[in-house]
């Protein structure tokens, strides 16, 4: 499988580390984009490696998004008009997309939230549900392909139904 981390300058490192390597752990091959495609930091100063710009990105190359989080990072993210166009292209794809925390925003922004359950950090509550989504406070959500959690201290649960959700939807 290949699957595709979008992130930014300021991500909060643990919901970009643990992901990266549960995936690589998974067999899956893991790419990084950012919107320049240029090496970037954390808030906590990780070393983020990135493979490709979000403008050079190609549904089909793909079969897992994953979306971490930070406040800071994603405020500059949701702005990038190819990230979002992405997003909604990979969700009508049918493909599984996993967000935690402030990732949901970019689920948001890209307007794939209504009718849907969905989780993220507490002070986006407001944001899902005006966005025509159900906020549901719980450590893992899953509404079809889209799986999502409020706080990096889910990562385990988070990560789990992401594979699931993936397993489930190689077996339709």
């Amino acid at each position: 499988m290949r699957t595709l981390i979008i992130t930014g300058k300021f991500v909060q490192d643990s919901e970009f580390i643990y992901p990266f390597y549960r995936m690589k752990e998974g067999g899956h091959n893991v790419i990084v984009a950012t919107q320049d495609g240029k090496e970037t930091f954390g808030v906590w100063g990780t070393k983020i490696p990135v493979d490709i710009a979000t403008a050079d990105l190609d549904v089909d190359d793909y079969d897992l998004l994953i979306l971490p989080g930070g406040a800071r990072a994603l405020e500059y993210i949701r702005q990038d008009q190819n990230t979002l166009n992405f997003i909604s292209t990979f969700y009508a794809a049918g493909k599984v997309i996993g967000a935690i925390c402030h990732g949901t925003q970019l689920l948001i922004s890209a307007k794939v939230l209504k009718g849907k359950k969905a989780s993220g950090y507490y002070s986006i509550k407001d944001d899902v549900n005006n966005a025509g989504g159900q906020f549901v406070d719980a450590p893992a959500v899953v509404d079809g392909t889209i799986v999502t959690s409020p706080h990096y201290k889910y990562l385990g649960e988070w990560m789990k139904a992401v594979f699931e959700t993936v397993e489930a939807r190689k077996q339709k």
